[in-house]
């Protein structure tokens, strides 16, 4: 199976992706790809979900200043881009590859929390598509999976939707919470299917969860959950971070904090 590269471009104009992609091609790698659209209201940021999921794709390569980086609906954009397709290949798939343009170098750290495993490399040195050719042919290491699970939905006729429910031990019920934005609905179901209809056992919401110096209004269900069954969220606005955990009334439990911007 010939090997692909996917490229986003942000705020990038057509003449720098045609160079881009003239000299990757030039290495003999198939790249295809989109121009990334700014528009959270629309959920743009779901539209190439189908195309990097496909098994052909080896690397997904974000090409952008670091303006554009800093900005942050894109970052936000990308964020809920990767999770989606993160929570279908897997941790660390397909590997992220940040090709910055103008602007300071972006340090991996300061990205959010699905993009800080990204490698970042210089438009402006002439070394990156030999690096980008010996990354798509690079056997990639199976990263470990949490102990959660997490998916997005960004559907125009119903919303954005968070998915989250156990991987290993089952729960007995789920809280999560948002920095900024607003949770509107919940639900919950089988996973990986927003249910059409649902029965909540002791449904909360309001809750403010305070976590180091981050505030969160959450919501929380009691229905027990396991790996076939998840706690739907539909949340409006696009919160800096989000946090959840199994749901327990009397003793410690871990949350998980994901930032998005």
């Amino acid at each position: 199976m010939e090997k692909k590269i996917w490229l986003s471009a942000i705020g990038a104009n057509k003449e720098t992706v045609q160079a881009v992609m003239a000299k990757l091609q030039g290495y003999g790698l198939a790249v295809d790809g989109h121009f990334f659209t700014d528009d959270l209201e629309k959920m743009a940021w779901a539209a190439p979900r189908q195309q990097l999921l496909a098994s052909d794709v080896a690397l997904w390569l974000i090409l952008g200043s670091a303006a554009d980086l800093a900005q942050p609906t894109v970052r936000y954009g990308l964020s809920m881009l990767a999770l989606t397709v993160q929570a279908e290949r897997g941790p660390g798939f397909p590997p992220m590859i940040i090709l910055q343009g103008e602007g300071e170098v972006v340090l991996p750290e300061s990205l959010p929390s699905p993009l800080a495993d990204a490698r970042i490399l210089s438009l402006a040195n002439d070394a990156y598509a030999a690096k980008l050719v010996a990354a798509a042919h690079t056997a990639t290491v199976q990263v470990s999976q949490p102990s959660y699970r997490l998916d997005v939905y960004g559907i125009s006729q119903i919303g954005q939707w968070f998915e989250v429910g156990p991987r290993d031990d089952a729960w007995q019920g789920a809280i999560f919470g948002v920095s900024s934005g607003e949770i509107s609905l919940h639900a919950v179901g089988p996973a990986g299917q927003l249910p059409e209809r649902s029965v909540l056992n002791y449904p909360q919401q309001g809750l403010e969860v305070k976590l180091g110096d981050c505030c969160f209004t959450a919501w929380a269900v009691q229905n027990p959950l396991d790996l076939s069954s998840s706690y739907y969220l539909k949340v409006e606005g696009s919160p800096e971070r989000i946090m959840f955990c199994p749901y327990s009334s009397e003793q410690e439990t871990e949350a998980y904090i994901i930032s998005l911007q």
